[in-house]
């Protein structure tokens, strides 16, 4: 088990957070005590004392006395990666990509309705997804998108990524992994 999961920490510097679910973006200033209830895919989910959840990205996991996470970087166009390496390397990084308020990823939850990866003639590949959330009126949706799109940046080969969120059809617990349904207790 992670050994951030349900520790009560004082941020050491203000950092910014986005609020859960509305996807605002708040300031958690130095000094606040906090809870991490979560710590995946790089980020965190943490509880204020006010009862409100928050993300922190994980390069303010210093300000929560955790190491932050390296930041993703665009490599180069990667003209010479295999589109089947592209793909495997693609899939990996969605499944660093976690819903806030759940502790398994997009792939497992089966919020992911396709991944297209396509050449580009100037070389590199764009990866397009289309996905859905597990509530339409989720705030998250935009902070969910940009994270993936960030981290498709990061897969040597890809040069270009977007994500369009969609609601049809509807996502339910049918489109979960065995995986998910018994990590979450509802496999039975």
């Amino acid at each position: 088990m992670n050994s951030s999961i349900n520790k009560l920490v004082i941020v050491g510097r203000d950092c910014e957070a986005i609020q859960i679910p509305s996807g605002e973006p708040v300031k958690i200033s130095e000094g606040t005590r906090v809870r991490i209830i979560q710590a995946l895919g790089g980020d965190y989910t943490a509880m204020t004392e006010q009862g409100y959840l928050v993300r922190i990205s994980g390069k303010d996991a210093g300000a929560i006395g955790e190491k932050p996470a390296p930041a993703p970087t665009a490599l180069d166009s990667g003209a010479s990666a295999e589109p089947q390496e592209v793909e495997k390397q693609v899939w990996n990084q969605l499944r660093t990509c976690y819903d806030p308020e759940i502790p398994v990823n997009i792939v497992d939850l089966g919020l992911v309705y396709s991944c297209v990866i396509a050449p580009l003639p100037e070389g590199g590949n764009r990866v397009q997804i289309t996905m859905t959330l597990t509530a339409p009126g989720c705030g998250m949706g935009e902070v969910l998108k940009n994270d993936i799109e960030h981290k498709m940046l990061s897969v040597p080969g890809v040069t270009e990524a977007s994500v369009e969120i969609v609601f049809d059809p509807p996502w339910d617990r049918s489109r979960m992994s065995e995986a998910a349904l018994l990590q979450l207790g509802m496999l039975w």
